[in-house]
């Protein structure tokens, strides 16, 4: 399918108002309009969207794309409605008349992009649907999880290669940020690739500098970085109740932060965000939900407080910070218990075999599942509710389930939230004048079409709460209202639901005969704990490079060390001798009043790469602050 260089980018700059691609995204494009089965690594903020939404706006027909990640699925489609391009989704949660509208713009021709979630490959009324759609490109988002060797394998993922064969003359386009040389292999195996073709770019990143600190008060340490680094920041911990704890910490201390969970409602997580975003709030601590999808160019560091469980989640969480080129920094804070902690991760990461047995046999007691029934069926799973009711431990309960999952048995869909969601299906002549039992149902219904638009076309997210402050009406009136209205035929109503999944892939089984596969256990148990020693080596190495480390790890070849780490840093000060004479220099002149480069170079009378390499140590160990309008001081 031949298309000049020149219809791209005149697609770009219609739809995303750019007049030149970033680097690899056109030979992605090229790749994929050529027909070829095409994996592309590009880093967190590297642009990997723009690599398929272009070339389907010049191709013939749809796209289907398979993404984990719901909530980036959600904002994607609402940024491609926002440019007027037609983009629907489907996921576990939908109801079946949404799910339904969906088919039918996708089958007559008004859709060019859908979004699924990998669980809705198993559906055979899916499959059968999707059969008659124009497909002519298939995307595979986060596509390290149809790795068994990726660091969150999916075994849901594993379906694409039979969807394929619907579609044989559809290329996939493979995208993901982080894979190492085995995990490479595998993406392209398990998707059927017709040839090898692996487009990546260097995980180098010049102006990010790694640094590891030591510290046993981390919260300390935590705060005399934020105070010696101005700018945006984000900081990731690894449970939702120490957001809280740490955010409050650092507004005690004068920072002004907010914290980020899964756990949020969809609004809440909208708000913390968009005033993240918009520098009303400078420091974000959050869970890992929090930045896939965000493109904030200007942050200035990225603190890792909770040591993560791989290089892979490390890098991409990591690389948030400095996506506009300028000097950033990533921390990640250590102590001495935390390799403990990590290795403690890998058993409790793999629960005993029986103990796996017992939660699967327990599920399905839970829900009402009797021996050779339930294939196909999906349930809500109160997961906390199962847990009190049987007295388990949470994490490896939790870990038992994605074990069942990976095993084939069932698949644990993780907490989704659905917003509320209504849509008009009365003729605008018949909504007045309502014959309701519920006093305020027509003031609601006012309401709604005061403050949204589209509800007779689609369904369209609503905020009860908006609602509620419109009309001075309570939650439980609004509520009742939207049922009778519903009741009555005038419009649906989905009320909001945040609820974890089973679906069961094969029928239940005894628990006795529940086998749990060697490459399931074993095997991903020994490769967990192979990542969690290289992170180890990383965190707590003081010879070498951060960044070759990272890039050796990601399969890259590199002879040079970066210069810019914390261990490049610390080598350079020892093997150059730089004079005490020259940092006692900077340090009086800008402890004095801030100083721009130029007073120091000529004030001091030292060579000038030796007070320009010690003014860049000071900076990067915290004894002066480069300010925003590109002045030195030091740090009180």
């Amino acid at each position: 399918m031949p298309t000049s260089p020149k219809a791209i980018l005149d697609v770009l700059k219609k739809y995303w108002g750019y007049d030149s691609f970033r680097p690899l995204q056109q030979d992605i494009i090229n790749s994929v309009l050529e027909g070829r089965d095409t994996l592309g690594l590009m880093p967190t903020g590297g642009g990997k969207s723009i690599t398929f939404q272009v070339p389907t706006m010049v191709m013939d027909g749809m796209t289907l794309v398979v993404t984990p990640i719901i909530s980036l699925m959600k904002d994607q489609v609402d940024r491609l409605r926002s440019l007027h391009i037609k983009a629907n989704y489907l996921y576990a949660g939908l109801s079946r008349g949404e799910v339904n509208r969906v088919y039918e713009k996708c089958l007559y021709g008004n859709c060019k992009f859908l979004y699924v979630s990998p669980e809705r490959l198993q559906s055979r009324s899916f499959l059968e649907h999707l059969r008659q759609m124009p497909v002519s490109l298939i995307v595979v988002d986060e596509a390290h999880c149809i790795s068994q060797w990726g660091y969150d394998f999916r075994p849901s993922f594993l379906r694409i290669a039979q969807v394929r064969k619907l579609f044989p003359n559809a290329p996939v386009l493979a995208l993901t940020a982080t894979a190492t040389p085995v995990v490479v292999e595998d993406i392209q195996h398990c998707l059927a690739f017709k040839a090898s073709n692996v487009y990546s770019m260097s995980f180098a990143r010049d102006n990010l500098s790694y640094v590891v600190r030591e510290a046993e008060e981390k919260v300390t340490e935590l705060i005399h970085i934020l105070r010696s680094v101005p700018g945006t920041a984000i900081v990731y911990v690894r449970s939702r109740k120490r957001t809280k704890q740490i955010c409050d910490e650092l507004n005690r201390a004068g920072i002004h932060a907010d914290f980020y969970h899964a756990g949020l409602y969809v609004e809440d997580k909208e708000d913390k965000q968009n005033k993240w975003t918009t520098d009303q709030c400078r420091v974000m601590v959050a869970t890992n939900a929090f930045g896939m999808g965000i493109d904030k160019p200007d942050v200035r560091l990225v603190v890792h407080v909770d040591i993560p469980n791989s290089l892979e989640e490390y890098y991409q969480e990591a690389g948030r910070a400095g996506r506009d080129g300028k000097r950033s920094y990533a921390v990640l804070l250590v102590k001495h218990t935390d390799q403990r902690t990590l290795r403690r991760h890998i058993t409790e990461s793999f629960p005993e075999k029986d103990f796996i047995r017992r939660v699967y046999e327990l599920v399905s007691d839970f829900l009402g599942v009797c021996v050779g029934e339930g294939y196909q069926r999906m349930f809500d799973f109160n997961f906390n509710l199962f847990c009190r009711t049987y007295d388990l431990p949470v994490l490896p309960t939790h870990n038992a389930l994605k074990i069942l999952t990976r095993s084939g048995y069932i698949e644990f869909v993780e907490e989704i939230e659905t917003q509320s969601r209504v849509m008009i299906f009365a003729r605008k002549e018949e909504l007045y004048d309502l014959d309701t039992n519920t006093p305020g149902a027509d003031q609601v219904l006012q309401a709604i079409l005061r403050l949204y638009t589209g509800l007779f076309a689609d369904y369209v997210f609503i905020n009860e709460d908006v609602i509620s402050f419109r009309t001075g009406l309570s939650q439980e009136t609004i509520y009742n209202s939207l049922l009778e209205l519903t009741r009555m035929h005038i419009l649906h109503y989905v009320p909001r639901k945040r609820t974890p999944y089973i679906i069961y892939t094969t029928s239940r089984e005894e628990a006795k005969h529940v086998l749990i596969p060697i490459s399931v256990y074993e095997d991903l148990r020994e490769r967990m704990s192979q990542r969690v020693e290289a992170t180890i080596n990383y965190a707590y190495s003081d010879k070498g490079c951060r960044e070759r480390m990272l890039r050796g790890y990601f399969g890259e070849t590199v002879s040079e060390d970066c210069g810019h780490c914390d261990l490049c840093i610390d080598r350079r000060k020892r093997e150059d001798h730089v004079p005490e004479d020259v940092q006692q220099g900077l340090l009086y002149m800008a402890g004095q009043r801030p100083r721009r480069l130029e007073d120091f170079l000529s004030t001091l009378s030292f060579p000038r790469d030796e007070v320009i390499a010690m003014l860049s140590f000071l900076v990067d160990e915290g004894y002066i602050k480069h300010l925003d309008d590109d002045t030195y001081r030091t740090v009180k």
